[in-house]
């Protein structure tokens, strides 16, 4: 959905999608005051706790005012690539990747690096958010410590058990839970908020760099700890095709600023109050009893929907990665014939459970794994601003000076956030950048590698006229059917053609050269879907185009070849693919790990047959050897 289209809906309608906004976009930036201040106070000595927390409430509040109500719900949200959002929609935007000869240059690597930290922060943030508020039992049953961490990975892993159902019937109770969220945290927050009203001075901005110039020494570890405070702020921009900038920008400032804002000044009362002596600022928030046991049952199950918001970005990541070529392909499967984008990718889902129960288990509480929390998502901050500048200037024509100038800006809070983060590696930041390198090590190996193998094999010199030529030579029968070979190059001819030629001097009454592009938007229009040519001799032509988010169906795509014209029976035609098979030691320009690290990914890659979803029984494969 674009922002145009949904700008134009119904108010009933756009309610609905400002709703769904919060169960969806909010979740894990709305699960912040779990731990936010918390972790700010234990970055200062206890004994200043009551006076230094204005100071912390003025940095949370403005961070939260610069970083997402200015940077991203103004600017960043501009950038929508027809409505879509997120990391590849600005690759696609910047033009990045069509910027020189070169497969992979500076800012296509940038650009990775950002979707790398983005899965990294979506293993992370299901063990924070539900660690964080399951450590909440500690303060309504003391002595029950042992149990936090078991009662963690079982929520974790009925939530990862539960995503090949798919988010459909979840999804209806996304947005009401949240809204009841938002409006607990405002109204627990306000009561204690009118106790303390000299916690509004926190409003002013100088109190926070007061703050930082009167702790120097825990200025550092004190900015790390604000950073929890915008977690999730991608979010935003990732989700944005699901609801549109308005419903978003709606949900953040008519629901979500308001309650964060009340509830971390509230926090900050209440710590006022109790002269700095609270153990969990946010629980401590309710009056013991039962108001404290409902706060604590409402915290987990916000958390747990925090967390799917994360797991289900990873899913589309992973089918965007995939579309254009930089990650193998996996098994997607959609989970709702209504909603395309609804979709479940089984070994994704595995890879991220066994991460955030294993992050669970090794870290143990959410104050030590808060320590991983914020290289990623500052790292990613970063680079959404750089590769918001050449947005800027390729796409929207601004003034190199004006981009500049709004790029610097944001870049001095992002890297001074990404600095005051630098000390947590040893503590736990190397996880995310662990998970990151890996990744980007994936994405990189198997762009080169697809480069490479295209450039060495599929990109023939056999012209459409030799093939045509070849297709009427008398040395040649011709045999009932129809062949579907499938062409790697639109425009040339497909390498297990001649190889079948070559071998069985036959060729079908009707040959079809197939292929699959995608281009550099998110859904194609079914006006240009596909296109057919005849080549001549019974040899067509056909390209098939689609989105990266979205899955090519090559049997429904046949069914508009045949509708096109080309005689052919679906039940009676035969699919030709290339099997690859991966032979190191050649004069390749990659590395000679990338080689061995490629021929592996290829080997468990997703073979094109299942991933086109094909009929099996009309499928032949010749195998290619190929030397790296």
């Amino acid at each position: 959905m674009s922002t145009p289209a949904s700008a134009s809906l119904r108010p009933s309608a756009q309610a609905g999608l400002t709703l769904g906004a919060l169960g969806v976009v909010f979740g894990d930036i709305g699960t912040s005051p779990l731990y936010t201040i918390r972790e700010c106070l234990q970055a200062l000595p206890p004994g200043e706790h009551a006076h230094a927390v204005l100071g912390v409430l003025s940095l949370v509040f403005w961070s939260l005012i610069l970083v997402v109500s200015v940077k991203y719900t103004i600017f960043v949200l501009r950038a929508d690539n027809r409505g879509e959002g997120g990391i590849f929609a600005l690759l696609a935007l910047s033009h990045l990747d069509r910027s020189g000869k070169a497969v992979l240059n500076v800012g296509v690597i940038i650009v990775l690096t950002g979707a790398a930290m983005l899965c990294g922060e979506a293993i992370i943030t299901p063990a924070m958010t539900v660690l964080s508020a399951t450590e909440g039992i500690k303060l309504v049953w003391p002595g029950v410590d042992h149990y936090v961490l078991p009662i963690a990975i079982a929520i974790l892993a009925g939530l990862f058990a539960f995503q090949r159902q798919g988010t459909k019937f979840i999804g209806r109770i996304f947005g009401p839970v949240m809204l009841l969220w938002f409006a607990v945290l405002g109204a627990l927050g306000l009561w204690h908020v009118i106790r303390q009203p000299i916690v509004l001075h926190a409003l002013n901005p100088l109190l926070g760099l007061e703050l930082l110039m009167v702790h120097p020494k825990e200025s550092t570890v004190l900015l790390g700890s604000v950073v929890l405070a915008i977690t999730g702020v991608e979010a935003l921009y990732a989700d944005m095709g699901h609801f549109g900038r308005r419903a978003i920008n709606t949900g953040w400032y008519a629901v979500v600023l308001p309650g964060l804002t009340l509830n971390y000044f509230g926090q900050g009362a209440n710590v006022i109050a109790q002269g700095g002596h609270v153990e969990n600022p946010f629980l401590a928030l309710a009056p013991e009893g039962p108001l404290r046991f409902a706060l604590l049952a409402l915290s987990i199950l916000a958390a747990i929907i925090a967390s799917q918001a994360l797991i289900s970005g990873a899913y589309s990541l992973a089918r965007q990665a995939i579309q254009l070529g930089y990650f193998p392909r996996l098994t997607i499967k959609h989970t709702n014939p209504d909603q395309p984008g609804q979709i479940y990718l089984p070994l994704v889902n595995v890879t991220l459970a066994l991460g955030a129960i294993a992050t669970v288990y090794g870290f143990k509480s959410s104050s030590a794994l808060a320590a991983a929390y914020g290289i990623a998502v500052t790292g990613t901050m970063i680079v959404t601003s750089l590769i918001l500048f050449v947005v800027m200037r390729r796409a929207w024509k601004w003034a190199t000076w004006q981009a500049t100038i709004l790029c610097l800006l944001f870049l001095t809070l992002d890297v001074t956030f990404f600095g005051a983060n630098i000390h947590k590696f040893a503590d736990g930041g190397w996880l995310p950048v662990f998970i990151a390198l890996g990744l980007l090590a994936i994405m990189t190996t198997w762009k080169l590698g697809k480069a490479e193998i295209f450039r060495r094999i599929y990109a023939n010199e056999v012209t459409e006229a030799e093939l045509s030529r070849i297709a009427c030579s008398t040395h040649i029968t011709r045999v009932r059917g129809t062949g579907v070979f499938m062409a790697g190059n639109p425009t040339g001819t497909p390498l297990v053609l001649l190889h079948h030629v070559k071998a069985n001097k036959v060729l079908h009454e009707t040959v079809v050269l197939l292929s699959i592009t995608t281009d550099e938007v998110p859904v194609v229009e079914d006006s240009v879907r596909f296109t057919v040519t005849e080549i001549g001799n019974g040899v067509w032509r056909a390209i098939g185009r689609y989105g990266y988010m979205e899955s090519p169906d090559v049997s429904n795509l046949m069914e508009k070849v045949r509708d096109a014209g080309v005689p052919l029976k679906l039940n009676e035609a035969t699919y030709y693919f290339n099997r690859e098979m991966i032979i190191t030691g050649g004069d390749t320009r990659m590395f000679e790990w990338q080689k061995h690290f490629y021929a592996f990914l290829s080997r468990n890659a997703r073979q094109a047959r299942d991933y086109y979803q094909l009929p099996p029984m009309q499928i032949i494969e010749v195998g290619l050897p190929i030397q790296l």
